[in-house]
C-alpha cells in the first residue's frame, strides 16, 4: 500500500452511502481503520438527513440505489452543499455514467470491486481538497469580518458620515479618492470598501507609490516582458493584472511621477495596460481607490499633478477627519487598542484610569489614530499594575497636560488664579465640543465640580 501523509487535525467526516448493508459496513471499517471519521446512510434520503446533522466534507455514494439514484443525490448535494466532494461508486458497466456524473460536479469515481489502495488514495485527495476549500472559505469570512466597519471605530458625526459614504460607494464601480492626514486609517477604509463590495472575493492589491523607486514603478504597476530591460529575465505580471476583477489601492498617489500619471490615466480610460516592452495591450477590470495626505487640488494648481487624472480619480472623495476633530472617539479607540495589545502581550488589564484617559483626550495627536495605537501599545508594555496610569504614558503626553499658551499668557498679564482657571475651563469645553463629561475628565474633576465652577463663571458675568 502506498504511504499516506497524515491528515490535518481539522478534517471533516466522510459519509458512506449504500443500500447494501454489508458493503456499507466494509467501507466504514476500512476508512475508520485508516484514521477517518465515518458515518453511514442506507440511501439518498437518509444521506440528506445525515448531512443536515453532520459536518461532512466528503460523500462516498453508490451510483445505483433503489430509493434515490446516486446521480440524484449528487445533484441535491451540489445544489445545497457545493463545498462537499462527492465520490461515486459504480459497477464496471456503468463507468460512462460515472464519467458523465463528473461533468456535473462529482469529484471522482471508483469501480467495484473497490481496491483498498484506490479507495484510500481517492478519499485522501478528496478530503484534503475539501479541507483546503473550507479553510479558504473561513479565511475569506475572517478577512471580510476584519475589514467590515467594526475595525474602523467611531461614533462621532464625522465618522458616521464616512461609514455612510463607504456603504453607498462599495458596490459602485466608481473610482474613489481617500484624503486625510497620515495615520487616519486610509488603507483601512479602502479595504472596507473592497470587502463590502461585489469584488470582495477578488484580490485587494495595495501599493505605496512613495515606496517604489521611480525606475521600477512602471514595471511594478504594468509588468514587463522578457528582455524589456537588462534584468527582465522572464515575463512578469504587474499589479494591475494581479488585481484583476478586484481593487488596486494606490496609496500616496501624489508621489507618482508625472510620466506614470499619463500612463495611469490611459489605463483607467481604456481599461487596458501595456507591459514594459510589449506590443499588445492587456485588458484589465480593476477598481481604483487612491489615497493622499496632500491637497491634490493644490498640487494640480502648481503643476505637480495632472488635472485630467485628478478628476478621473476624484469621482467620489472620502475625507477622513484627524483625531483632534473627533475626540469623542478616543475612549472607544483606546479600549479596542488596549484589549488587542493586552491579548498580544498576555497581560490582564482592567483598562485605563480616568486621569490617564483625560491626558489622551487632551492631547492634539499630530500622528492621529496610528500614534494613539502606538501610545497604548507602549503603555500596555510598561504597565506594572492592573490599570494604565499616567506614569505609563510617554513624556510627550504628560508634558502636554494643560494649555501652556494659556499659562504663559496669564503670567504675562499677571492674571489672578481664579481668572486663569476660568479661561482654562472654557478652553477645555471648547476643545470637547461642549461635552461636559469629557471636559470633566480632561480637567481631572468630577462633573458636579465642573457644573459648580461653570455656575460661578456665569455668576461672574452678571
Amino acid at each position: 500500500m502506498a504511504e499516506r501523509l497524515p491528515m490535518p487535525d481539522n478534517i471533516g467526516t466522510i459519509l458512506v452511502v449504500d443500500d447494501e448493508a454489508e458493503m456499507r459496513t466494509l467501507l466504514h471499517d476500512v476508512l475508520q481503520e485508516h484514521g477517518y471519521q465515518v458515518v453511514m446512510a442506507s440511501g439518498g434520503r437518509d444521506a440528506l438527513k445525515q448531512l443536515a446533522d453532520e459536518d461532512c466534507s466528503v460523500v462516498l455514494t453508490d451510483l445505483r440505489m433503489k430509493e434515490m439514484q446516486g446521480i440524484e443525490l449528487l445533484s441535491e448535494i451540489k445544489r445545497t452543499l457545493p463545498n462537499i466532494n462527492v465520490i461515486l461508486m459504480t459497477a464496471f458497466g456503468s463507468v460512462e455514467t460515472a464519467i458523465d456524473a463528473m461533468k456535473h460536479g462529482a469529484y471522482d469515481y471508483l469501480v467495484k470491486p473497490i481496491k483498498t489502495d484506490d479507495l484510500l488514495r481517492v478519499a485522501d485527495r478528496a478530503m484534503r481538497e475539501a479541507t483546503l476549500r473550507r479553510e479558504v472559505s473561513r479565511l475569506r469570512r475572517e478577512v471580510h469580518k476584519e475589514y467590515s466597519f467594526h475595525q474602523i471605530l467611531g461614533k462621532s458625526k464625522p465618522m458616521q458620515e464616512v461609514f455612510d459614504l463607504i456603504r453607498r460607494v462599495a458596490d459602485s464601480p466608481t473610482n474613489v479618492l481617500i484624503t486625510g492626514e497620515s495615520g487616519t486609517g486610509k488603507e483601512l477604509v479602502a479595504k472596507a470598501i473592497h470587502y463590502n463590495s461585489e469584488r470582495r472575493d477578488a484580490p485587494f492589491v495595495p501599493v505605496n507609490c512613495a515606496a517604489i523607486p521611480e525606475t521600477l514603478i512602471e514595471s511594478e504597476l504594468f509588468g514587463h516582458v522578457k528582455g524589456a530591460f537588462t534584468d527582465a529575465k522572464t515575463d512578469k505580471r504587474g499589479l494591475f493584472e494581479e488585481a484583476q476583477k478586484g481593487t488596486l489601492f494606490l496609496d500616496e498617489i501624489s508621489e507618482l511621477p508625472t510620466l506614470l500619471q499619463a500612463k495611469l490615466l490611459r489605463a483607467i480610460q481604456e481599461r487596458e495596460i501595456r507591459r514594459v516592452g510589449a506590443t499588445r495591450p492587456v485588458p484589465v477590470d480593476v477598481r481604483i481607490i487612491a489615497a493622499t495626505n496632500l491637497n491634490l487640488a493644490e498640487e494640480v494648481k502648481v503643476k505637480r499633478f495632472r488635472e485630467d487624472l485628478y478628476y478621473r480619480l476624484n469621482v467620489i472623495e472620502i475625507r477622513l477627519p484627524p483625531l483632534r476633530e473627533r475626540r469623542e472617539d478616543i475612549p472607544m479607540l483606546v479600549e479596542s487598542f488596549l484589549r488587542k495589545c493586552a491579548d498580544a502581550s498576555h497581560k490582564t488589564l482592567r483598562g485605563m484610569n480616568e486621569t490617564a484617559l483625560a491626558l489622551l483626550m487632551d492631547f492634539p495627536w499630530p500622528g492621529n489614530v496610528r500614534e494613539l495605537e502606538n501610545v497604548v501599545e507602549r503603555a500596555v508594555t510598561l504597565a506594572r499594575g492592573e490599570q494604565i496610569v499616567p506614569e505609563d504614558l510617554p513624556p510627550s503626553i504628560l508634558g502636554a497636560r494643560g494649555d501652556r499658551k494659556i499659562i504663559d499668557e496669564a503670567a504675562d498679564r499677571t492674571l489672578p488664579l481664579q481668572e486663569v482657571e476660568k479661561e482654562y475651563i472654557l478652553r477645555i469645553l471648547e476643545k470637547t465640543g461642549g461635552n461636559k463629561y469629557q471636559a470633566a475628565q480632561a480637567l481631572g474633576i468630577d462633573r458636579k465640580t465642573l457644573y459648580r465652577k461653570l455656575a460661578e463663571i456665569e455668576e461672574q458675568k452678571k
